[in-house]
């Protein structure tokens, strides 16, 4: 039972990375090579932050806002530089590890003995791994209803647009340049802050616990538009990257209650995510969803 409420903990904090990368990789159509830079430096600024004597919700917010400055960085150069989308987030994300280095001085830290968001002592009553859930739906629900109160204002709709089309925008006079730094800026402050998340619950920062993010949070997004493909209201979809970022810790449980090493998880991550995005064409060829609703009639 233990193993998957920590599951279901471990969701809700990866959720905040699914949400960030939708704003980027599905909204604005910017492929955002940044966020496997921005997580550890969210972790990196959250931990050493807190080894300082912050504390962790400051932190935490700290962790945010170096996110966002990594985000507008990636975008400067990209609106203002005009180097290729992809090549702008590798550029970041480089640079961003010798910042890690240097913000914490070594390889990686350690929160040993100190205070985070998840022993926090009105929490200290809690069975072991239900912190991580609690603490982890608060911070989901404030950072989808948030996320989704934004993308109904009218910024919000301006910043769609730009997705949807550039020209367009821009003939109807949406500065295209900025919404664009600014959808980088949420989406990698939200990946930063996901990292100060995940490095508290881990108890530890590391310079390379970046690697194979991107996979880990376009696998909540892919899970999540599979698991529900009718038609959704834009809110909808925010919580269906939540539900997809549980589903896919139930998955990697899954993986290693089967023994698997837990080496092989970023694999699986990759098998996982590749069966995802095959999984509609799959429908459409085997025609499993005729078939489905054929099934549903007749039970009706």
């Amino acid at each position: 039972m233990s193993i998957f409420v920590s599951a279901i903990g471990q969701g809700l904090l990866w959720a905040t990375l699914g949400l960030g990368l939708f704003l980027t990789f599905r909204i604005l159509d910017f492929p955002d090579m940044t966020v496997e830079g921005t997580f550890p430096l969210g972790a990196s600024v959250a931990v050493t932050a807190i080894a300082h004597g912050m504390a962790p919700i400051l932190a935490s917010l700290l962790a945010a806002v170096a996110g966002a400055l990594a985000g507008l960085v990636t975008g400067l150069i990209y609106t203002k530089g005009k180097v290729p989308i992809l090549l702008a987030g590798i550029l970041t994300m480089t640079a961003i590890y010798s910042i890690n280095l240097r913000i914490m001085g070594q390889a990686n830290r350690s929160l040993l003995g100190e205070k985070t968001l998840f022993s926090n002592s009105h929490l200290a009553f809690l069975p072991d791994n239900f912190p991580t859930v609690v603490v982890g739906l608060v911070i989901i629900i404030i950072v989808t209803g948030l996320t989704a109160a934004f993308l109904q204002t009218e910024l919000g709709q301006s910043f769609i647009v730009t997705g949807d089309n550039r020209a367009m925008a821009r003939s109807l006079g949406v500065n295209t340049d900025f919404m664009t730094n600014m959808g980088l800026m949420i989406s990698n402050g939200l990946i930063g802050l996901g990292g100060a998340l995940v490095a508290q619950n881990n108890g530890f920062a590391d310079v390379n616990m970046g690697i194979g993010i991107i996979v880990v949070a376009l696998a909540s997004i892919i899970i999540g538009e599979v698991v529900f493909t009718d038609q959704m209201s834009l809110t909808d979809r925010l919580i269906t990257i939540v539900i997809g970022s549980i589903l896919y810790r139930f998955v990697l449980v899954i993986v290693l209650y089967l023994g698997f090493n837990a080496n092989d998880l970023n694999l699986f991550s990759a098998i996982v995510l590749g069966l995802a995005l095959t999984l509609p064409q799959l429908r459409r060829v085997l025609h499993l969803d005729s078939v489905l609703k054929k099934g549903l009639a007749r039970h009706e």
